[in-house]
């Protein structure tokens, strides 16, 4: 049974004039865990019944930094243009248990992909709007491809403070030197903005 260990997920924009930065980190820890047995007997040094126990426990670090600018700024419309770097690092221990000993090997791996990006944001109302933000890297020089993207529906409860709900998609395509991770995590997105 694959088990959410913990994931944590930061949004961080901020806007000074036209130019614009946004930093998006994620971590997530799972363990896949599965008991094997009891064997057969077998041709090898191995007793009857025996049980072999094995799990993985897979370590994920993402953070996406861009900077930019605000190439459309209206009171009814605004767009972003980004660009910037992706970065991974990807961690796996294997663990194998029977008879009484364990061993465990573990390795771990990383990268940094060019994005490119936008984002646009509509407001609806005074207090409710939407926004989509979308971006696309790797081009071979990290992953073949990296691409991003979210949606929300904001509501304003203040001047300095809005919430969100939404969806948002990560997906990743990376083989190189022998290690593969082509992945896609998606899920709804709950969020909270500060205005300072």
């Amino acid at each position: 049974m694959d088990d959410l260990n913990f994931g944590g997920f930061v949004n961080v924009w901020a806007r000074y004039d036209r130019f614009v930065f946004s930093g998006d980190m994620m971590y997530v820890d799972t363990t896949d865990s599965h008991a094997f047995g009891p064997l057969p007997a077998l041709p090898i040094a191995v007793p009857p019944g025996t049980v072999i126990n094995g799990s993985v426990d897979s370590k994920q670090f993402m953070a996406t930094l861009q900077g930019g600018y605000r190439v459309v700024d209206t009171p009814d419309f605004t767009l972003d243009a980004l660009a910037g770097a992706r970065f991974w690092h990807i961690s796996n221990d294997v663990t194998v248990s029977a008879l009484g000993m364990s061993r465990t090997y573990g390795e771990s791996f990383g990268w940094v992909d060019p994005v490119v990006g936008i984002r646009a944001f509509l407001p609806l109302t005074d207090r409710l709007s939407v926004q989509a933000q979308a971006d696309v890297g790797g081009f071979g020089v990290g992953a073949d491809i990296t691409w991003s993207a979210l949606a929300t529906v904001n509501y304003t409860v203040t001047d300095h403070l809005s919430i969100s709900a939404g969806y948002k998609v990560l997906d990743v395509d990376y083989a190189r030197a022998g290690h593969v991770y082509d992945t896609r995590l998606s899920g709804p997105v709950l969020g909270m903005t500060l205005r300072f």
